[in-house]
């Protein structure tokens, strides 16, 4: 029997709502989504001090961050498609409950063994995140759904960035413990909060878990539309990953000096990129999902040539500096929510497994930048780096003018 699953434009299983969202609503969803998702980014900054810590190696120090991206990947393929079935409010309450406790073991261990462990499911606990987008994009009428999308990876991506920044400074004060104790307990009021604030919603699907896990891969194969926007995102979150991996290292280095207090300082710079999310949304809603997605590649790509000249410590330099990571956050937020606004007019039976294979995707686009640019960098300095982050854009952009050509033939 086939567990092929196809999206409908059309679906009978589209019960969208025909009122619009509540405002607090949609702020409560964009706070929850960067509280859960912020977990995943809380340990980049403190590697050093936790390594020392749990008696980890310097040449394994990085499974700290690679193990709960791993978790991430394996529960956006695994366990994201479960909001298809499974009544969504109760399903992040448990993810969020997990995610609490995986929390608390990170804060508790002593050893580095226990420690990868508790960070691999802390990275499986905070698909969370991605069960409510697809949530709230249900939520919302087909009119304003990119509009409320973009407000709800607004906070997300507020989350992201914020997560760097935010730990270095607790850990300044308090330890390096002390981000995952707080976090824990934010997460739990969270999930109380959310059980009883949320709506129900109850997909009107009978398909097992086997035959959701099963139809992944028929619908990447057969969403020309999925797969092109998870293509976009990878290049460009390769970048920004790239970006952000590879630009504290130059901060850090005898060219800027800067503390880790002024590095965190300027990661709060990118926040500003983040509300170009709702404008992106609008766009979208408005039928100009093709013109905005080029305008989107252009200014990432953008992003990365102003860098190309940035040498040493300045006032000019580090303004420089400052505006390229403000425009990068900026196109990389237009271009997710624009992709996610796409994929998810595909019908409601689908939407959080579309959504777990197009986060799947770019996540490993994101994982790839990140590697290459650790490794560009210490190769060949800090423009090696950004010429691989122009790269991956580029070739985004040309796959993305493909469009036209079919459109005209």
């Amino acid at each position: 029997m086939s567990t092929k699953i196809q999206a409908s434009p059309a679906s009978s299983a589209d019960h969208t709502a025909s009122t619009s969202i509540p405002g607090w609503l949609v702020l409560f969803l964009a706070v929850a989504c960067g509280i859960i998702v912020a977990n995943l980014y809380y340990a980049q900054p403190l590697i050093g001090l936790i390594r020392q810590d749990i008696g980890l190696s310097s040449g394994a120090a990085g499974l700290i961050v690679t193990l709960a991206q791993i978790g991430y990947a394996a529960g956006l393929l695994f366990i994201v498609p479960l909001g298809d079935i499974l009544e969504n409010r109760k399903l992040v309450f448990g993810g969020l409950i997990f995610t609490a406790a995986a929390l608390a073991l990170t804060a508790w261990a002593q050893n580095s063994v226990l420690f990868l462990i508790a960070s691999m499911l802390v990275g499986v606990g905070s698909v969370a995140a991605q069960i409510l987008v697809p949530y709230a994009s249900h939520l919302a009428p087909e009119a304003s759904r990119g509009r409320v999308v973009g407000n709800v990876m607004s906070g997300l991506l507020l989350g992201i960035m914020l997560a760097r920044p935010v730990s270095s400074l607790v850990a300044d004060w308090l330890g390096w413990r002390a981000i995952f104790w707080l976090s824990a307990v934010l997460v739990v009021i969270l999930s109380l909060v959310l059980v009883k604030a949320l709506p129900s919603r109850r997909p009107a699907s009978n398909h097992s878990y086997g035959q959701l896990i099963g139809s992944l891969w028929g619908l990447l194969a057969h969403t020309a539309i999925l797969r092109r926007r998870a293509l976009y995102h990878a290049f460009v979150f390769g970048t920004f990953s790239l970006f952000w991996t590879t630009v504290p290292l130059l901060l850090s280095s005898p060219a800027f000096h800067f503390s880790q207090t002024e590095i965190a300082l300027f990661a709060l710079v990118g926040v500003a990129g983040a509300f170009a999310a709702p404008i992106a949304g609008r766009l979208a809603d408005k039928g100009w999902i093709r013109p905005a997605t080029g305008i989107a590649l252009g200014i990432v790509i953008l992003s990365m040539i102003l860098p190309l000249f940035v040498q040493t410590r300045s006032v000019g330099t580090v303004t420089l500096l400052v505006v390229a990571a403000i425009v990068l956050d900026m196109g990389v937020s237009a271009n997710m929510v624009i992709g996610q606004r796409a994929i998810f007019s595909l019908g409601a039976e689908v939407r959080s497994r579309m959504n777990g294979l197009y986060m799947a995707i770019f996540f490993v686009g994101g994982a790839v930048g990140s590697a290459a640019g650790s490794w560009a960098y210490d190769m060949g300095g800090w423009q090696a780096a950004l010429l691989i982050g122009i790269a991956m854009p580029v070739v985004a952009l040309l796959y993305y003018l493909t469009e036209y050509r079919r459109a005209k033939g």
